[in-house]
């Protein structure tokens, strides 16, 4: 671990900002300022705009060549939801992660842009992301060499999407990752008081100010909100969840872990220290970034392999 690392972007994202709720218009603007700063393995990865299910989508693969993940190009697939708290954000905004997801792995990503809100509230994003599911199956995509993969709000989207797609009777993938992910809009998580200042990103007041144009007067406390109090996991596949230790949100993660062990599911809680909101984003100049996407892909990798194996022995 590098402490200097570490100071230094928790200086960057404690930069002063305007005083007051943004607007719409200024939360998107910073953070594509933001995400701009991030770097992207450009030399390891080709990108095109696609379409999926009804959306945008970008399509992101592995450069074929000696630095391409070890179980090669095509041998699994990563559908992709972007963070944002469902406000802002973008399939470019998130390239940093995916791209280095697809880079380490091997496997083909889409990234999607579904809808945002205010705009479009609560439950407009679930429903893209479980249509975006749908097309996949639909295209022949084989569920058991398919995961689910999301940051911040689409780490949320990974799990919500999961629940959506069960009990819709659709097979569900091979694993689901998400990075700091967002699971509870009742945000009654003890780390919401205990790591206020703390968190160099996120305050109370921040969250609830995005938080109510996503719910736009829906009760936060069902499954597709809260998931992390009140879904019931049962049948999930495995799930790696990875969140920094000065996060307002990390409670969101340490008790999500605590219901999928509940219920039987196979789950990896990965807690970073001292380390921020969706600290892999800053691959390539923070160690611990580097290092939790070398154990993502692994994890994820790991699930595929185990989709070949259960494929080839007709399981």
């Amino acid at each position: 671990m590098s402490r200097d690392q570490r100071i230094r972007i928790d200086r960057l994202l404690r930069q002063p900002h305007p005083q007051g709720p943004q607007s719409v218009e200024q939360i998107r603007a910073g953070f594509r300022e933001l995400m701009a700063q991030m770097i992207v393995p450009h030399d390891r990865i080709r990108t095109a705009p696609t379409t999926l299910g009804d959306r945008p989508a970008l399509r992101v693969e592995p450069n074929p060549g000696p630095q391409a993940g070890t179980d090669g190009p095509g041998s699994g697939t990563i559908l992709y939801f972007h963070g944002g708290a469902w406000v802002f954000g973008s399939p470019e905004t998130a390239l940093s992660l995916t791209g280095n997801l697809v880079a380490r792995t091997g496997f083909g990503a889409y990234s999607l842009d579904y809808r945002l809100a205010p705009e479009h509230p609560f439950p407009a994003a679930i429903e893209d992301c479980v249509a975006a599911y749908r097309a996949l199956l639909d295209s022949g995509a084989d569920p058991s060499a398919l995961v689910f993969a999301g940051d911040s709000a689409g780490g949320g989207l990974a799990v919500t999407t999961c629940l959506a797609a069960r009990d819709a009777g659709l097979p569900l993938p091979a694993a689901i990752l998400a990075f700091s992910p967002g699971l509870d809009a009742t945000r009654t998580g003890e780390s919401m008081d205990t790591k206020e200042g703390i968190d160099p990103i996120f305050t109370r007041a921040a969250l609830d100010h995005t938080g109510a144009m996503y719910l736009a007067g829906a009760d936060p406390h069902q499954p597709l909100l809260s998931p992390a109090v009140l879904a019931d996991l049962t049948g999930f596949p495995p799930m790696l969840i990875q969140v920094g230790s000065n996060e307002v949100l990390l409670d969101d993660s340490t008790r999500l872990a605590a219901r999928a062990r509940a219920a039987g599911v196979d789950v990896i809680l990965d807690v970073t220290a001292d380390v921020p909101h969706v600290f892999q984003a800053f691959a390539g100049v923070l160690d611990e970034a580097d290092e939790a996407l070398d154990r993502a892909a692994l994890f994820l990798r790991q699930r595929i392999r185990a989709g070949a194996a259960a494929r080839t022995s007709g399981a």
